[in-house]
């Protein structure tokens, strides 16, 4: 009766077309971080997929969320629920979460900050016992996106539920995991063709951050690193000969990986021209394709 233990598989990167084409917005935007305690986790082997890029993509999110004053919320299980408070989920899943805080707590690598708001979470919806309805609605916000485990149950119910409220779901289809590959996709499947908005998390955080990728951008970000003139950097100069050092060059990727602009640190330094990397970060997966 308890979660089974979960074999590794890669996350899906091609996600289902859906019918709707809403598009994210900042102003009328919330993330939710759903279920991302240790108990959930510990049923995966942490070193293997989809754990490492669920919670590297679930981080990004977080991050541009924060960074642009986009509401972040977590839902967090209560551990030790009485068998009359867990009802009908005793038949399917046994006990649930033991009273205990390395069970409960929300795993390290996504914990909750001051400013984020951690609902208690007792069924599979997020809106059911809580207030996450009333607060979303109180900040004038209609489109959550949702990230998390597990896809094909909590995530998708939850889904499914703001879509009943008129408020906008999406399924961040790259920052979910779920029992096993298959269930993974059709929990993306069903969202795109019922419910929800089905993106990946290089486009939810292009158009949280709403920032381009250009040419002019690029040369005063990369000036503003080396502590130079942007004037002094042409197109095609040679930007390790003009004193980039590999540690402010990991500092700007850092930067751009979290804006969903992807380039290798070995492509990067054998082509080191702004026009070069212009191309290598606007190409990248995810990168070129219109915002969500």
């Amino acid at each position: 009766m308890s979660i089974p233990r979960i074999a590794p598989y890669e996350i899906p990167h091609e996600f289902p077309e859906g019918k709707v084409a809403w598009r994210i917005e900042p102003t009328r935007a919330a993330l939710l971080v759903h279920d991302l305690q240790q108990y959930f986790l510990d049923f995966y082997d942490p070193t293997q997929p989809p754990v490492p890029e669920l919670l590297d993509r679930c981080a990004r999110l977080i991050a541009a969320a924060r960074t642009t004053g986009i509401p972040v919320f977590y839902t967090a299980q209560p551990g030790g629920q009485a068998p009359e408070d867990r009802a009908l989920l005793n038949d399917f899943w046994g006990d649930g979460i033991p009273d205990r805080p390395e069970s409960t707590r929300i795993v390290d690598a996504v914990t909750p900050q001051p400013g984020d708001t951690v609902l208690t979470k007792c069924r599979y919806s997020a809106f059911k016992r809580s207030d996450l309805e009333a607060r979303l609605r109180g900040m004038g916000r209609d489109q959550l996106l949702i990230c998390g485990v597990y896809a094909h149950i909590g995530c998708l119910m939850t889904a499914a539920e703001a879509f009943m409220l008129d408020i906008q779901p999406f399924l961040i289809g790259d920052a979910l995991a779920d029992f096993s590959r298959e269930d993974h996709e059709q929990a993306l499947h069903y969202a795109a063709g019922r419910c929800a908005r089905v993106c990946g998390t290089e486009d939810a955080v292009r158009a949280l951050t709403g920032e381009e990728l250009t040419l002019e951008s690029l040369r005063v970000e990369i000036a503003e690193q080396m502590g130079i003139d942007p004037g002094l950097l042409g197109d095609h100069d040679d930007l390790l000969l003009m004193g980039l050092d590999s540690v402010n060059l990991m500092m700007l990727m850092e930067r751009w990986r979290q804006r969903g602009w992807h380039a290798e640190f070995a492509d990067l330094v054998t082509m080191p021209t702004l026009a070069a990397w212009h191309i290598l970060l606007g190409s990248a997966p995810g990168t070129a394709r219109a915002a969500a």
